[in-house]
This record gives C-alpha cells, sequence and structure tokens, in this order.
C-alpha cells in the first residue's frame, strides 16, 4: 500500500522556478523508483523524470533536460522535482508515481500508484 501526496503547484512566470513535492505513505517507499509525469489537456502523459529506488539513477525527458532536477530523500519518504527556468510549454498537470520496479522506467504502464497530480502553469 502506498498513497502519494503532491504539492507546490502554482502560477509562475516564465523563467521563474517551482519545487513539486511528493509524500509517500506507507513504509516500503524505498523499494520503488519514482517517477514525475505531466500531462497537458490534448496530450498524452509523458515522463518528465524518474528516480531509481535508492537515486543511483535518473531519467529527463528530452525538454526537461538541464532544467528539471528530480531527488528523493527515503528518510522522509519524499521525492521533489526542482524545476528552472520555466517555459510555458511546462505548463499541465503533474504526477508523481510509484513504480513497479527498483530501476527507473519510462512507461506509465510501469507506475503502480499515482498521485492526484498538481497543477502547473507558467505565463508568458
Amino acid at each position: 500500500q502506498v498513497q502519494l501526496v503532491e504539492s507546490g503547484g502554482g502560477l509562475v512566470q516564465a523563467g521563474g522556478s517551482l519545487r513539486l513535492s511528493c509524500a509517500a505513505s506507507g513504509r516500503t517507499f524505498s523499494n520503488y523508483a519514482m517517477g514525475w509525469f505531466r500531462q497537458a489537456p490534448g496530450k498524452e502523459r509523458e515522463i518528465a523524470a524518474a528516480i531509481s529506488w535508492n537515486g543511483g539513477g535518473t531519467y529527463y525527458g528530452q525538454s526537461m533536460k538541464g532544467r528539471f532536477t528530480i531527488s528523493r530523500d527515503n528518510a522522509e519518504n519524499t521525492v521533489y522535482l526542482q524545476m528552472n527556468s520555466l517555459k510555458p510549454e511546462d505548463t499541465a498537470v503533474y504526477y508523481c508515481a510509484a513504480s513497479r520496479y527498483r530501476g527507473v522506467t519510462t512507461s506509465p504502464a510501469g507506475y503502480a500508484y499515482w498521485g492526484q497530480g498538481t497543477q502547473v502553469t507558467v505565463s508568458s
């Protein structure tokens, strides 16, 4: 059993930063790789970033590289997504997800648990 609660979304101007947090309940948090996905209206859900169970491996979507950083604190059962240099095209609902596996995976099908999503809006 894993429950994920996201926070940190909001409205920000282009070029600004936001830090999303995802707090997990359940004592098996550290056994899962974690991911952040995003979905804009009319578009498919896409991987933003993922991190392995112990933080040793990461993955970033092409447009996020160099701007986003995923991290985790297993002692606090929390995963973060630091988003810098935000662009209007980053506007989406961002979802935290817990993987079925220890290593990173990029498909939504590889994730067993999902948060409710948090809205990120970047204005121009």
